[in-house]
């Protein structure tokens, strides 16, 4: 413990405006003041309540309506349950819900004098909303088919429910911890809830031929969650995880709010001397780890049936963005119990299943109203899209998001079609990476960019290449802040290439490892993309700059950057521009001469600054060509 007790001593002595509020009151006295809150009105909401303690309930003041969170953990919700929840939302919430990427329900447009009656109305059928918001333990996701999928090996369910017993109604819990905590539990070989991604991980293990969890912790937005070098197994899990939050509550930072989850705590002390205080608190000497199990990706993914190992099957409902209904909830709710047991399970990527439907009911499922509606939904673009809120309902938004993310799905279902694979495309309103942009095979952060006229408008930063995998990685930025307007035609001209290139049934995941970040840098895969926007989209010469499977020059920049240009100058003139190309002896090439604006003559369609650009490219001197990308693209800024 001492390591532990240097590192808080060592930090400011100063705590944050958010330790100083919720020293003013317990939080339960609040909860226990929604019925006078709710007849008072605004008059009866305190500035303390309305900015911290009613968010520890998962009440959102959004000034003139609340936004709420309900905790389902797991993602598990019985037929009741949804039937109640669809309720709720028509007739307090304008009949509007998200599905969330905590696998939980969100509800917004709530009256102040309808929060009471609908806290009580969700409680009646075993719903809460504590701990959803604030410094709080946030709802535990699992794979959603926990329990029914062939893959699965241990049901996390009851583990869960053990942990929600311990903690979520316990005071001591509530509202005590120094920041968030996420928490994440996989009995399943499918990384079907990003489980790599939250402050603590137990993550499906073997060790001497026994099945339980490897302890994995400390993830934060941009930084996956680190191996602790820890095995649990199924009863030692709840007694691991109250030592880890009592440490985390007793040693954790109060000081700098944007340095105190536990991420911070573990690079200061080490995670294996934090282990070993665990270890002492638990009074248990948990084992090390095991092999981790897990597979790099969901084996369900982009599947909208699946069979489970009891020959039952589980259809899945694709929600664009997670905007949902209630009205709809409610209809999901009667087919689940018409054509199976009634439960429903909710995504980390924001759709939900209908489980447990037996064979011959299938297609009477398939035909029902509700189903058939969201089935449109079901391609390559939709299925495994996440969005965070945006600027309609989150204060910290940049831009819309949600329709953004949806409207970028419309435009690339009809311009790019591909079958038989996958791309995981994640969008973020804003820094703060809600919408999880970094794991994305191609991900979003909301932004504001200038177009060439000064104005500033709604954009994005393109990241590519992220993975879920063990040795999880965040994807690499390849376009800092595009207009949106411009950045679809960038990820068209990616999704182009794929299509041209992918192997039937291949993942966007494997081309990636082989083809993007193998074969060519992320430099000359953003000049790629934007000449292309510029030769079609802009200049509407309608040719393509393609990339080879397997390039001719190095991975090298200056080798990509004159292969390009060789390729711009004879896809523009239809000549050659060489007496001679001998693959990766580039640089000993011997160009004929030419002028700096010979593209454009040979071709009256091509801007004189374009042609500048090629000519700076294939130089006959090396030393006098540009050397770096990142110039060109500020070059063809001016095309």
């Amino acid at each position: 413990m001492t390591i532990l007790e240097k590192a808080l001593e060592a930090r400011s002595k100063k705590v944050n405006k958010v330790e100083t509020t919720k020293a003013l009151k317990e939080p339960m006295s609040v909860y226990k003041k929604l019925d006078s809150i709710a007849k008072a009105g605004y008059e009866g909401l305190s500035k303390e309540d309305s900015s911290y303690f009613l968010k520890c309930f998962g009440l959102f003041d959004k000034g003139e309506d609340f936004m709420l969170r309900v905790r389902v953990p797991a993602g598990q919700l019985s037929n009741t349950q949804a039937l109640r929840i669809g309720e709720v939302a028509k007739k307090y919430a304008n009949d509007h819900i998200d599905i969330s990427t905590r696998m939980q329900i969100v509800m917004r447009y709530i009256k102040i004098e309808n929060i009471a009656t609908v806290l009580k109305e969700l409680r009646e059928v075993g719903l809460t909303t504590f701990q959803t918001a604030a410094d709080n333990t946030r709802n535990t996701v699992a794979d959603p088919l926990d329990g029914l999928a062939y893959d699965s090996v241990i049901e996390t369910q009851p583990i869960i429910e053990k942990i929600e017993e311990m903690i979520i109604h316990n005071p001591q819990w509530i509202s005590t911890l120094p920041r968030k905590f996420n928490t994440g539990i996989l009995g399943s070989l499918s990384n079907s809830c990003n489980i790599f991604g939250h402050d603590c991980c137990f993550v499906l293990a073997q060790k001497e031929g026994m099945f339980g969890f490897n302890v994995y912790l400390g993830a934060r937005v941009g930084v996956q969650a680190k191996d602790a070098d820890t095995f649990v197994t199924s009863e030692e899990v709840p007694t691991f995880y109250e030592a880890l939050l009592t440490l985390f509550k007793k040693y954790g930072y109060r000081d700098n709010r944007n340095k105190n989850r536990l991420h911070f705590l573990l690079q200061d002390v080490g995670i294996s001397n934090f282990i070993e205080a665990v270890k002492k608190e638990a009074g248990v000497n948990f084992a090390s780890a095991g092999v981790t199990m897990v597979q790099s990706q969901n084996i369900a993914l982009g599947a909208n049936k699946v069979l489970g190992r009891n020959g039952l099957f589980n259809y899945k409902i694709i929600v664009p963005s997670g905007i949902f209904k209630g009205s709809d909830l409610i209809a999901s709710a009667k087919v689940a119990k018409a054509y199976g047991t009634g439960d429903i399970r909710l995504t980390y990527d924001q759709n939900l299943y209908i489980v447990n439907i037996p064979k011959e009911n299938l297609a009477d499922l398939e035909v029902s109203e509700v189903v058939s509606h969201y089935a449109k939904f079901n391609n390559l673009y939709f299925k495994d899209m996440i969005a965070c809120a945006g600027t309609h309902t989150c204060s910290f938004g940049v831009i819309p998001n949600k329709p953004d993310a949806i409207e970028m799905a419309h435009f690339l279902s009809s311009e790019v079609a591909i079958e038989n694979a996958n791309v995981r495309m994640n969008w973020s309103a804003c820094p703060k990476g809600c919408g999880v942009h970094g794991i994305a095979d191609i991900g979003f952060e909301g932004c504001k960019a200038k177009l060439s006229d000064g104005a500033r408008v709604d954009g994005v930063h393109i990241f590519i290449g992220g993975k879920i995998t063990r040795e999880a990685k965040e994807a690499h930025i390849l376009h800092k802040a595009l207009p949106i307007t411009e950045a679809k035609h960038h990820v068209k001209y990616l999704l182009k290439t794929y299509a041209a290139h992918k192997l039937r049934g291949e993942t966007y995941e494997a081309f990636d490892d082989r083809f993007l970040s193998h074969n060519y840098s992320f430099q000359a895969l953003a000049f790629f993309t934007k000449i292309n926007y510029i030769l079609n989209d802009k200049l509407g010469l309608d040719v393509m700059l393609e990339l080879e499977a397997e390039p001719k020059s190095s991975k090298r920049e200056e080798y990509e950057l004159f292969a390009f240009g060789l390729k711009l100058f004879k896809l523009l003139t239809g000549e050659k521009r060489f007496e001679s190309i001998d693959g990766l002896e580039a640089t000993k090439i011997r160009p004929r001469k030419i002028k700096r604006d010979e593209v454009t003559k040979l071709n009256p369609k091509v801007p004189a600054k374009l042609s500048e650009v090629i000519y700076n490219m294939t130089h006959e001197k090396k030393s006098e060509r540009a050397s770096v990308f990142s110039e060109l693209l500020v070059a063809l800024k001016e095309v």
